[in-house]
C-alpha cells in the first residue's frame, strides 16, 4: 500500500519522489488509485509558496480522477464500490455537523478537508485519500478521465458562481479572460442559454472564445466603455488587478460582478460605481458535493469539455513550468 507521491521540498524547487505508508483507513474514508490529475494555478501557488501557507515538503494536486481502491466500513456501498471510476476534487471532506454543512454549504465548512492544503498528502501521487466518501464523485461515462479532472476545480468554480448567483438563460453575461477557468465558463454560460460576451486584454483569443460558444468578443478597455450598462452578470476568471470601476460600469442596475480569479492586490472601487445601481461584487469558491454532481451531469449532457494538454507524470516538472508561465491551452493534466 506504499504511496508514491511527487513532492517539492523548497519553494520553486524541482519535484522529488516521496514515498509513505498511509494510516489505516477510517470508516468514512476512501482510497482512490489516481490515473489523472489536473495541474491548477493554485498548485503552482503552493509549490512556489506564493500564498505564504506552504509547509514543505509540498505534494500539490487537487483535481484527481482514478479508481476506488478501498472503502471504509461506513461508506455507502450503493454509491461507491471498489473498481469504480471517480473523482476527488478541491474539497475531499467536511464535518457535516456545522451550520454550513447542515444547510448544504460544505464548501464553507471551517473544518473542510482542502485537498491542496494537506502538505505532503495531495493528489500528485499514485493514491489519494478522501476523508469523507460523500465528496468522492462517481463520473459519468461520457466524460473521459483527462476531461473530468479539470472540472473538479476549474469547472465547479465557474459552475457554482453561475448557479449561486441566479444567472438566468435570458441574461446577457460577460466572461473576463479566456484561460483555464474562462474557457469553461464560456461553455457553461452558452449552454445555460445566455448571450455570452468574452472580454480579453488581447484579440488573440477571439476565435477560441467563439469556438467555446461566445456570441461576442471585446477587447478591454475601449470595448468596456462601449459596453457600459450592458450586462446582468460578469464573471472575472483572471488573476489580475482590473479597473474594477470600469467593470461595474458595464453592469446593468442590480447586476453582479463575480470574482473567481484571485487578484494580486486589494479591490478599489468608487462608492458611486456600486451604490446608485445596487450592484454587487461577490467572491466565489468551489461547490458542495451536490453542486459537483450537478456540474458533472450538466457537462456530460451538454458536451462541455476542457481543452487539455496531457503530460506523463515523469514530466511533472515540465507540466508545472508550463502552467507557471501561462503556456497551457487550456488545462494541463498529469497521467499516472
Amino acid at each position: 500500500m506504499t504511496v508514491r507521491a511527487y513532492a517539492v521540498e523548497q519553494a520553486g524547487g524541482p519535484v522529488r519522489p516521496l514515498e509513505y505508508e498511509p494510516e489505516p483507513l477510517g470508516p468514512l474514508e476512501v482510497d482512490v488509485a489516481v490515473t489523472h490529475c489536473g495541474v491548477c494555478q493554485t498548485d503552482i501557488g503552493l509549490v512556489d509558496d506564493v500564498y505564504g501557507l506552504s509547509q514543505f515538503p509540498v505534494v500539490a494536486g487537487h483535481e484527481a480522477v482514478g479508481v476506488v481502491e478501498a472503502v471504509g466500513s461506513a461508506v455507502d456501498g450503493t454509491r461507491l464500490a471498489v473498481g469504480q471510476r471517480v473523482g476527488v476534487g478541491a474539497v475531499a471532506g467536511a464535518c457535516f455537523t456545522c451550520e454550513w454543512c447542515l444547510t448544504g454549504r460544505q464548501y464553507l465548512c471551517p473544518r473542510k478537508d482542502d485537498t491542496a492544503l494537506r502538505g505532503d498528502r495531495g493528489a500528485f501521487a499514485t493514491r489519494v485519500r478522501a476523508s469523507d466518501w460523500r465528496y468522492v464523485q462517481p463520473l459519468p461515462d461520457a466524460l473521459a478521465s483527462e476531461h473530468a479532472a479539470p472540472l473538479l476545480c476549474a469547472g465547479i468554480t465557474v459552475f457554482s458562481a453561475i448557479s449561486r448567483n441566479g444567472v438566468r438563460p435570458t441574461d446577457r453575461v460577460a466572461v473576463v479572460g479566456v484561460g483555464g477557468l474562462g474557457h469553461l465558463a464560456i461553455q457553461f454560460l452558452a449552454k445555460w442559454g445566455c448571450h455570452v460576451t468574452t472580454i480579453s486584454s488581447t484579440a488573440a483569443k477571439a476565435d477560441d472564445s467563439r469556438r467555446f460558444g461566445a456570441h461576442e468578443f471585446i477587447v478591454a478597455e475601449e470595448g468596456l466603455r462601449q459596453a457600459a450598462g450592458s450586462f446582468d452578470f460578469i464573471l472575472s476568471t483572471v488573476s489580475a488587478d482590473l479597473p474594477w470601476d470600469a467593470y461595474l460600469a458595464a453592469l446593468r442596475p442590480q447586476g453582479t460582478l463575480s470574482v473567481v480569479g484571485v487578484p494580486h492586490g486589494p479591490f478599489s472601487v468608487h462608492p458611486l460605481s456600486l451604490l446608485p445601481g445596487e450592484k454587487r461584487i461577490v467572491g466565489g469558491v468551489v461547490g458542495s458535493a451536490e453542486e459537483n454532481r450537478r456540474m458533472l451531469d450538466f457537462a456530460a449532457r451538454h458536451g462541455i469539455r476542457p481543452v487539455v494538454e496531457t503530460f506523463p507524470v515523469a514530466r511533472i516538472d515540465e507540466a508545472l513550468d508550463h502552467v507557471r508561465h501561462g503556456r497551457a491551452r487550456y488545462r494541463a493534466v498529469l497521467e499516472f
